[in-house]
This record gives C-alpha cells, sequence and structure tokens, in this order.
C-alpha cells in the first residue's frame, strides 16, 4: 500500500485521490483508511524516508573537504532528485510555506543539516554571508518550481540545470560565471518588425529592421497611409 501510495504521490503529488491509491494497491479505500486516518497521513509516511534521506547524506558531508563546492553540489542534487518527484516537490513547497511538515522533526532535522552546510560554505569565503536560510528555502523552492516547470514543457529550449545554476550565482561569495546548460533559443535577437521573423545580425553598418524586401515594401506603404491627411 506504501509503495503505490509513493508511486501515485511521486506522479502526481497531493491532488492523486485515495481511490487512485487504493486501487493501485489492490484494495479497498477502507483499508486505505484502517492504516492511515488521512490521505495527508499516507502522504506524510509517503515522503518521510526521502526527506530523511537528505537529511542524513546532509550530515554526511558536513565535515568534508572544500565546504563550498560540497554545499552547490548538494543543493543541485536535491533540486534535480526533486523536481523528478512530484511529491517530494509538493512536501517541499508546503514546509517553505508553513503548511506542511513530514514528521514533527524530520523538517527541523532537513533545515539543521542544511544550514549546518550553509554555514561551513559561508565560513570558508564560498557563499555570501548575508544569505540565512529563509532566504535558501525560497531559493530552493523556487528553483525547484521552474525546473520542473522547465521540464514539463518538452521543448529544446527547457535545458534542465539553468535555474539551478542561476540559483548556485546568486549564492556565491565572489562574482562568478557557471557555464548554463545550453538553452537554444536567444531572448535578445532581432527580428522583422513587420512579421516577426529572426534577422540575421549585422557584420557591418545599421542593424536590419525587415527580413527581406517584401516586408520592407510593406512597411513602406503603412507609413504613407498614416502620413496622408
Amino acid at each position: 500500500m506504501l509503495q503505490a501510495a509513493r508511486s501515485a504521490f511521486e506522479e502526481r503529488g497531493l491532488g492523486v485521490p485515495l481511490g487512485e491509491i487504493a486501487r493501485r494497491a489492490g484494495v479497498g479505500a477502507g483499508t486505505v483508511y484502517r492504516h492511515f486516518p488521512s490521505k495527508d497521513a499516507l502522504f506524510r509516511a509517503a515522503v518521510l524516508d526521502r526527506i530523511e534521506l537528505f537529511t542524513d547524506t546532509a550530515r554526511d558531508l558536513v565535515d568534508a573537504e572544500d565546504p563550498g563546492a560540497v554545499f552547490f553540489r548538494f543543493l543541485a542534487s536535491v533540486v534535480r532528485l526533486t523536481s523528478r518527484n512530484k511529491a517530494l516537490c509538493d512536501a517541499l513547497e508546503t514546509a517553505g510555506a508553513g503548511l506542511f511538515a513530514p514528521s514533527p522533526g524530520a523538517g527541523r532535522d532537513f533545515d539543521e543539516a542544511l544550514e549546518a552546510l550553509l554555514t561551513r560554505a559561508q565560513q570558508a569565503g564560498a557563499v555570501r554571508r548575508d544569505v540565512g536560510m529563509t532566504d535558501l528555502r525560497a531559493l530552493l523552492v523556487g528553483c525547484l518550481s521552474m525546473e520542473r516547470a522547465r521540464a514539463a514543457g518538452g521543448s529544446e529550449v527547457d535545458a534542465p540545470g539553468r535555474m539551478t545554476a542561476l540559483m548556485c550565482d546568486a549564492l556565491r561569495a565572489r562574482p562568478s560565471v557557471t557555464k548554463l546548460p545550453p538553452e537554444t533559443g536567444k531572448r535578445n535577437e532581432s527580428r522583422c518588425e513587420v512579421c516577426g521573423a529572426a534577422l540575421a545580425a549585422a557584420r557591418t553598418g545599421r542593424p536590419a529592421r525587415y527580413c527581406g524586401g517584401a516586408c520592407r515594401q510593406k512597411a513602406h506603404r503603412v507609413r504613407g497611409r498614416t502620413r496622408r491627411p
């Protein structure tokens, strides 16, 4: 039953109906309720071990060499693994808003382990000192949401890891620019004023305004009409 719940929550998050979980487990809804008094209780049980695994990993890394690199790798790993799991995304997002705790101590333990990594990275001069846990939680939740949304888009432009790289650069103590995963779309490219087609970059002279003669003539006719009394 718990395995079925993990699978269903991982795919659909908190929105999955309890009846769907019972169907996957091959039992009736009453059987689920006899073991778990509510869907919220079942959700807590389904995500608890994953959050505890993150906590244990952070604790194991707290005394590692190069605390700055360790901190950034841990953050990137949490985002990468969580963004694939809708249940963990929902858990961390609602926990960040103060609306959810997987257990009385699990959320606190994770925060304490993450804060220990943050403090060591700051002491090593790798992370800016004006960042606190409130900032870090907000950045982590926002990054998770964006990475998941971009992955759901499914286009070549939505390269995984871009938001994570930008988040890590925002936390660095010294100005640094990380090479981002490739993004095929160019946000600042010039486009034709008539049809919107991308324009080739001008090597010399003034940048082009139109993609060709046809659009140039259309623009000329429009200007002529607007100038008439």
